[in-house]
């Protein structure tokens, strides 16, 4: 049997410190190899015991966990799978945690706990697992002590030829689940305010898309959104799937329309990449660019190759910079890709294709 994986628990709760420990520990693959109640304490334990994953409550007594995180990732990185709560504090803290390197995260419930918490278990398990894979860096940064598992991002790249009619036409769609919230960020911080519009789909859970959108929207020279039933979509914007919605497009007239229901999971997930990449393929062809991120599983690998096959044109992230690289290895291993780049690359080789497409338009006009 191979080396199973070593988890120190970090929670000031009793009760979830004591269930995650029993969850873990009914795994033939890991064990709780120790229990923190606040972070200082589990800084010792760290250190004596080199753990493969660290469970991670959001929230604690003298140091909370986003502190704790960031010095952590600076010194000492290592794969960690964040317990968030299920509030609007809850999501903003999360989504910092994944800035500064968390692998991915877990949604506790408010109420009944226990019973909540052996629910998620398989899902606990499954990111501790995924986490356990993962590629973590040290940061370099100067001022802040932050970390990162994402890799540094590349120059903006000049929009002075995305205008017109092209950014009507077209439609980037993107992929991504582990690893994905701190990817996407990567590549919409460098599209210009006229860029096609952008559909979005992150394996993410109802009550953090709407802080992960408005993070974005933030950073971003496009207006970042979830997206709603309904709604026109429109160049210079991108429309992140709702969690816990399934998100497609469909035509209206000349118009694309945001397609956004309570579908049933695909591929187990719920938003899925497969929903919106099969309706971009169907809906859009030609006019699509794919581009598939970080992330565990095959979601999305069979649509984009559809995608491709009705014209699409199509990135995905390669090896060395995924965090996890599930999603984007099946990508290619369909023969979905047409490019397979480093992530800080992915932005400016769409943008010089999109700047391509421009000047062939304009030839034409």
């Amino acid at each position: 049997m191979s080396k199973k994986i070593r988890v120190v628990v970090v929670d000031d709760s009793a009760l979830v410190r004591s269930l995650l420990a029993e969850i873990i520990n009914r795994q033939r693959d890991m064990e709780c190899v120790g229990t923190a109640n606040d972070p200082l304490v589990a800084r010792e334990m760290i250190r004596e015991l080199d753990p493969d994953v660290i469970t991670l409550d959001v929230e604690m007594p003298r140091m909370d966990g986003i502190d704790f995180l960031g010095r952590l990732m600076r010194l000492r990185p290592t794969p960690v799978v964040m317990i968030s709560t299920l509030t609007e504090r809850g999501a903003e803290v999360t989504m910092r945690a994944l800035e500064l390197g968390a692998v991915d995260f877990v949604a506790k419930p408010r109420v009944g706990l226990a019973s909540g918490l052996n629910e998620l278990a398989s899902q606990i398990v499954d990111k501790i697992r995924v986490a356990a894979v993962a590629k973590v860096h040290r940061a370099h940064t100067t001022g802040k002590e932050t970390a990162t598992a994402t890799v540094s991002s590349a120059p903006p790249v000049s929009s002075s030829a995305l205008l017109g009619r092209l950014s009507t036409e077209k439609i980037i769609a993107i992929g991504a689940s582990t690893g994905g919230t701190e990817a996407i960020k990567e590549v919409l911080v460098h599209m210009p305010a006229d860029s096609p519009a952008i559909v979005i789909t992150q394996h993410m859970p109802p009550g953090f898309t709407t802080s992960f959108a408005a993070r974005l929207n933030g950073l971003c020279q496009i207006t970042v959104k979830e997206a709603t039933q309904g709604e026109r979509i429109l160049p210079g914007h991108a429309y992140i799937a709702p969690g816990g919605k399934q998100f497609a497009l469909a035509r209206s007239g000349a118009n694309y329309v945001a397609v956004v229901d309570d579908g049933p999971p695909v591929n187990r997930h719920k938003p899925s990449v497969e929903v919106l990449f099969k309706s971009i393929a169907a809906v859009v062809g030609r006019n699509a660019y794919g581009i598939m991120l970080t992330g565990m599983g095959n979601d999305g690998a069979a649509a984009m190759r559809e995608m491709k096959d009705a014209g699409s044109y199509n990135y995905v992230q390669d090896e060395a910079s995924c965090i996890v690289f599930g999603m984007p290895r099946e990508a290619i291993a369909h023969g979905a890709a047409d490019e397979v780049l480093p992530l800080h690359q992915i932005a400016s080789a769409l943008l010089t294709k999109l700047r391509g497409a421009t000047d062939r338009l304009h030839h034409r006009i």
